[in-house]
């Protein structure tokens, strides 16, 4: 099959969508499929699959914005920016298939019709929820898709009698996510306090708020917030008032983040709608206990042994961190034998098997 990758912050951003895609279709290349990304960053030697630049805007530049339909956020912004030489670089008669997940423009780019010819199928994931599946006002009515990917259980089950769908959700190289030594000096941490560990863009939806005020009632824990986002100056001044000295904030390259995972003692998940988080996989491919709001998605991957729960009470929260840095090495190990499960090599099986199905569906008109 040739297969197209498109992503805005392909190349440019490693986070939880851009790191998906890439690492799907590092696997899908490697099993002998012909393999295209398009995004906004660089190539990078190696890679096993073709990478095509389309410029964009970069979305930190959006954030001060007013939100307004369709524009309704930075990274649609900056996904309208990137169409213009999306346009250039698309050729539809290249691809057997097209992958994408965000909306509206580049749904509406890789499925525009192709006078005199035909577009190849697409396929939709909800890397970033499925909003646009689901919602039938506004710019969402002229969604459209021949194959959706569902992340998570909940998603399957909304929408598998509309649309063509699987479950498959994110996963983790297993060959860099394992248990391991604790160095927290290079990331300049205390080795002498508990370390509560989050990867969260800061954005609302993540209530990194919460996790300041619920770790300021642990006196000997240190907040490491590994992100960023619009509400970074809120959450430092936050952190400043309720952490002082207790709080870190940094970017870490994605070489490094095994050995960030390693040197925390818990990893901290506040989002209540998080379509199939990465980081989730990833902590537990580290052995770390999980403190997480509990909902179905969650134990579809973690099972009923982690620590889970209303996340809603700060000090409920702080409370079940005291618990999880009492974790046995012995679960650290079951941790990662169930990350296993989530290998991406696994996932690319299952992607390459939905796409073989809906390409042998046929073209588009």
């Amino acid at each position: 099959m040739r297969v197209l990758f498109v992503l805005p912050g392909l190349h440019r951003y490693n986070r939880g969508a851009e790191i998906a895609f890439t690492s799907i279709a590092t696997e899908l290349a490697n099993a002998g499929e012909t393999v295209t990304l398009i995004g906004s960053g660089e190539g990078r030697p190696g890679t096993p699959y073709r990478f095509l630049h389309a410029a964009s805007v970069r979305r930190e530049n959006f954030e001060p914005f007013p939100s307004i339909p369709p524009l309704r956020g930075e990274y649609a912004y900056e996904e309208l920016s990137f169409v213009p030489d999306l346009l250039r670089k698309y050729r539809p008669s290249e691809y057997d298939i097209t992958i994408g997940c965000s909306y509206p423009f580049t749904n509406w780019v890789l499925r525009r019709p192709v006078f005199g010819g035909s577009r190849p199928p697409h396929v939709f994931v909800t890397q970033n929820g499925d909003w646009p599946a689901r919602t039938q006002n506004s710019e969402y009515r002229y969604f459209g898709c021949e194959g959706l990917v569902c992340t998570n259980p909940e998603y399957y089950e909304r929408h598998n009698r509309r649309w063509r769908c699987r479950l498959i959700p994110n996963g983790v190289d297993c060959t860099r996510f394992s248990p391991g030594a604790a160095r927290p000096e290079q990331f300049g941490l205390p080795s002498d306090r508990l370390i509560v560990l989050m990867v969260s863009a800061l954005i609302p939806s993540k209530r990194v708020g919460v996790a300041v005020e619920a770790v300021s009632h642990i006196p000997d824990a240190h907040l490491v917030v590994a992100g960023d986002g619009p509400l970074r100056q809120t959450i430092d001044a936050a952190a400043a008032k309720l952490l002082p000295n207790r709080f870190t904030r940094l970017s870490v390259a994605p070489e490094n983040m095994a050995a960030l995972y390693r040197s925390a003692n818990v990893f901290l998940h506040l989002s209540k709608d998080e379509p199939s988080s990465l980081a989730f996989v990833e902590a537990m491919a580290c052995g770390l206990p999980i403190v997480a709001h509990d909902s179905p998605r969650l134990r579809f991957i973690a099972g009923d042994d982690e620590f889970l729960m209303d996340t809603e009470d700060p000090i409920a929260v702080a409370r079940q961190i005291e618990s999880a840095r009492e974790a046995s090495p012995a679960q650290a190990e079951q941790r990662s034998m169930k990350a296993a499960a989530f290998s991406w090599t696994n996932i690319a099986r299952m992607y390459r098997e939905f796409l073989e199905e809906i390409v042998g569906s046929g073209k588009m008109t």
